[in-house]
């Protein structure tokens, strides 16, 4: 079913969304701070706004893709919002989402808050997702409008979920990017090809740790941390090790060192027994 459907903001991810959602048969209505950045949409099929008042006012459904959260406020102050459904997919904090949500609200419309899970090029295309939270109504009536930028996924009413659980997978993958940084760094050390060790090394020794974490996620979740493989005392002597290492080797293990901090903490407070997944507690 083509829908009328307006998007606020044309940096590249923006663009890559009504290019999506153009390209699934939809009536897009286009607003860009900066029009020079429409003319490439309205030549494929796109209605141009000249402001986002007329944005809004072309499509019950709104799209918002900007800087950041004050940048959404400033754009549709004023802006009647009675009937209109607002999905926010900026990047931001949970507790900007719940009072963006509010602040619709108060103006009549309803309110979903994103988290897009791609970058720019991966939209339409398999692997791309998009968090969703806020009003279900909305989701469930636009669900196969959204399937066409990404796959749409509702975690809850709360309009602050799909924002954190955004941040929370932004985390793991800079903790990801952290240990490859510092594991090239000791690796090109010894001047070992990085190439090599990459690919036939880390990469795959990666893969391979990262099927411990539904194990961990079962343990944080029942508090129940005891282990029969490597405890926090073993992990502790071995974080020393690499730390010293690197040292020994004249390279910074500067992003390392918060993890062994906690690890130490922990271990100092008597549960050098526990597993990995104790560090959750820490953390709380």
């Amino acid at each position: 079913m083509s829908e009328n459907i307006s998007i606020l903001g044309l940096g590249l991810m923006g663009t890559a969304l009504a290019e999506s959602l153009l390209a699934a048969g939809h009536q897009v209505t286009v607003w860009n701070r900066t029009p020079a950045k429409a003319e490439a949409l309205a030549a494929k099929g796109a209605k141009q706004a000249a402001t986002p008042e007329e944005a809004v006012a072309a499509s019950p459904f709104v799209i918002v893709c900007l800087l950041d959260y004050p940048s959404v406020l400033a754009t549709l102050d004023g802006i009647p919002l009675d009937g209109r459904i607002i999905a926010n997919l900026t990047t931001g904090r949970p507790k900007e989402a719940r009072e963006t949500a509010a602040w619709v609200a108060e103006r009549g419309g309803e309110y979903l808050a994103g988290g897009i899970m791609a970058v720019p090029q991966m939209i339409a295309q398999p692997g791309a997702l998009i968090l969703y939270s806020g009003s279900k109504t909305a989701f469930d009536r636009y669900e196969g409008a959204l399937a066409a930028m990404a796959q749409p996924r509702f975690t809850g009413t709360d309009p602050g979920m799909a924002p954190l659980l955004d941040l929370a997978m932004l985390t793991g993958m800079y903790g990801q990017i952290a240990g490859f940084l510092e594991a090239a760094a000791l690796a090109r050390s010894a001047g070992f090809p990085l190439a090599e060790f990459e690919s036939s090394l880390l990469t795959p020794w990666m893969v391979a740790m990262a099927g411990q974490q539904s194990g961990w996620a079962e343990k944080i979740d029942s508090g129940d941390h005891s282990t029969e493989v490597s405890n926090l005392e073993i992990n502790r002597s071995g974080l020393e090790n690499i730390v010293r290492a690197f040292r020994e080797q004249n390279v910074k293990p500067d992003l390392l060192l918060p993890l062994k901090a906690i690890v130490d903490q922990r271990t100092a407070r008597g549960l050098g027994h526990e597993g990995l997944s104790g560090l959750a507690e820490e953390l709380a």
